[in-house]
């Protein structure tokens, strides 16, 4: 059956993330830990078709870890028959857009930027990875070594997002994600790549977490608000994460 099969190739990926990545795991980990310990910011950004919000105001969770977003739009009507007029410099909008957005933004040097990429070779990942790093922000990469050592990379660098992160985390989903043959398709189906970069997303929380309690500077986290006196915590934890900033 499919389900079954579904859940051996996800038991695979967590077999994948214990016996190979327990080391990348710890590295960001350490870089989170020591980054909230000097007044930085932990950030994720693209970690899988959005499964960066399964890390936000959770309960369980850090309140540390925000959201960092960015929407620039010029509006400069032309007429159709101007549309297409040659620029008097290059111009790569994607990418300009995404560094202006970091240098508008709040974030510094000593931040932590957490970015995903399946196949490692989109633009907007590698761009914003390559722009932290030039401001002193820390990054981890989330991405498949399998799938990226297979696909070209679309960013003009000619590099992809594991080449230019200060830890790169290998998913361990198949090249093209799919990870299930089922029959009457001509490719695998079902993909595992949400899964486990959601599970490598807890891994690193949780090691923080331990880490910053076992210095005796444990960070703020939240409890359920459906639990007898949840809410009442929940305003305390993110007025404690307002004050302390972790």
């Amino acid at each position: 059956m499919v389900p079954i099969r579904y859940l051996e190739a996800v038991r695979g990926i967590l077999d994948h993330l214990e016996q190979t990545q327990l080391e990348a795991i710890e590295q960001a980990a350490t870089i989170v830990t020591e980054s909230l310990s000097n007044g930085g910011v932990v950030y994720v950004h693209g970690i899988g078709h959005g499964n960066e919000g399964d890390f936000l105001n959770r309960a369980g969770g850090l309140a540390a870890v925000q959201h960092f977003t960015y929407s620039i739009q010029a509006n400069a009507p032309v007429p159709k028959c101007l549309q297409n007029r040659p620029r008097p410099e290059p111009f790569e909008a994607d990418l300009e857009n995404i560094r202006y957005a970091l240098r508008a933004s709040n974030i510094r040097a000593g931040d932590v930027m957490v970015v995903g990429s399946v196949s490692g070779k989109n633009r907007a990942p590698i761009e914003l990875a390559l722009a932290c790093r030039e401001m002193g922000v820390k990054t981890i990469g989330f991405t498949s070594f399998e799938y990226t050592a297979q696909v070209e990379s679309l960013h003009p660098s000619g590099k992809k997002l594991r080449e230019v992160v200060d830890v790169a985390i290998d998913n361990g989903a198949p090249f093209g994600d799919g990870a299930v043959d089922i029959p009457g398709f001509d490719f695998k189906l079902l993909p595992v790549s949400g899964v486990s970069m959601t599970v490598i997303g807890w891994m690193i929380w949780g090691r923080v977490m331990e880490q910053m309690a076992a210095a005796g500077n444990p960070p703020t986290v939240f409890m359920s608000v459906n639990r007898p006196g949840g809410k009442e915590y929940y305003d305390q934890a993110v007025a404690e994460y307002q004050r302390r900033g972790y």
